[in-house]
């Protein structure tokens, strides 16, 4: 079957490789229908994150089951179904407590070994353990470009703003209106923040943040610490989320937060990261981070997804096939697109 694949920092294929098959109870396959291009995967593509040459990649799909394992109950062959980011087995203390993201035996698409082992969906087909938590169906009448939200994108942005105890009528920041950060956006107005002040540099991403009902704060033409200000009676944000995984937005975040706000390091970090522990401490500031609890979210996201209370589906700027990938890989890296919905 064809996958795209790693080949080496900037460069990715479309290449033959082995179709999957049921290995254990617990699996299922699914024919892909769609899949997407996501930040995280240019952290792959730049060699932040480390994979082997010739993995499959991507951890975003919509399909329908192919084939189930014997313990397989909640979805069966023919279900059209979206997938989480990563498994979890449901049956370890972490699973038990909830924290399906850190369950001790999870698995992410598209990471290579140090992170499961798992071949990615960017493909014809995917293998999907644990699939009666990481699988889920797709409500009647959804299509792709909304429902692959779900088990990533959106899952991660509501995250933010349920991970952080915003309440309504509290004022949020998002740093970074990347496709989680839009998502984030949406998730802050549907909670009920009386105001997102929405940052970044790119004025189309600005545009469509104003579009979801946040303030606009242009990087590159406001003084966004006064701005922020002027906004907040001179207090700061309940809470501010870094959306981008860069250590100046880190920081911006921080200074922007009220004394005893809350502070959402959503953003990848790979790597080593100094910021400003004096002013985190003397304002009394509360920091969460880490991966995003998706399979927690999944179903009150898609409630939601299905009651219009949110809707990404403009998050997608481009529509390629698989076999377009570099050259959907190139457009995202150059911020040519928003969101790539690929196509088998």
């Amino acid at each position: 079957m064809r996958a795209v694949t790693f080949q080496e920092p900037g460069r990715v294929e479309v290449s033959e490789v082995a179709a999957p098959r049921l290995s254990g109870p617990d699996e299922a396959i699914v024919k892909v229908e769609a899949c997407a291009v996501c930040g995280s995967d240019l952290h792959i593509y730049h060699g932040r994150v480390k994979i082997e040459p010739g993995f499959t990649i991507g951890h975003e799909f919509v399909g329908a089951v192919t084939e189930v394992g014997a313990g397989v109950t909640r979805v069966a062959v023919g279900d059209r179904v979206l997938g989480c980011f990563q498994t979890a087995c449901g049956t370890c203390r972490q699973c038990l407590r909830g924290d399906y993201h850190r369950c001790e035996r999870s698995r992410t698409f598209g990471h290579g070994a140090a992170m499961g082992d798992l071949q990615g969906s960017q493909a014809e087909q995917v293998l999907v353990p644990n699939a009666d938590i990481t699988l889920r169906r797709v409500p009647e009448g959804m299509d792709a470009a909304t429902a692959i939200f779900a088990g990533d994108v959106m899952g991660t942005g509501y995250h933010a703003i349920a991970s952080s105890g915003m309440r309504p009528g509290d004022t949020v920041a998002v740093l970074g209106l990347g496709p989680v950060g839009l998502c984030a956006v949406q998730a802050a107005r549907a909670a009920g923040a009386a105001q997102v002040l929405a940052v970044d540099s790119v004025p189309e991403r600005l545009t469509m943040a104003q579009s979801f009902g946040a303030t606009a704060l242009d990087l590159d033409g406001v003084d966004v610490k006064k701005a922020v200000r002027a906004a907040t009676g001179g207090r700061g944000v309940d809470v501010a989320v870094d959306a981008v995984g860069d250590p100046r937005a880190l920081e911006l975040a921080i200074s922007l937060a009220r004394a005893a706000g809350e502070v959402v390091a959503l953003g990848v970090y790979a790597e080593r990261c100094e910021l400003h522990m004096g002013l985190l401490w003397i304002k009394g500031l509360t920091m969460h981070t880490g991966l995003a609890n998706v399979i927690a979210h999944v179903d009150p996201v898609l409630d939601m997804l299905s009651a219009g209370a949110l809707d990404p589906s403009r998050l997608i700027t481009h529509r390629m096939t698989l076999d377009d990938a570099p050259e959907a890989y190139a457009l995202y890296d150059r911020r040519e697109a928003l969101k790539i919905l690929l196509e088998p």
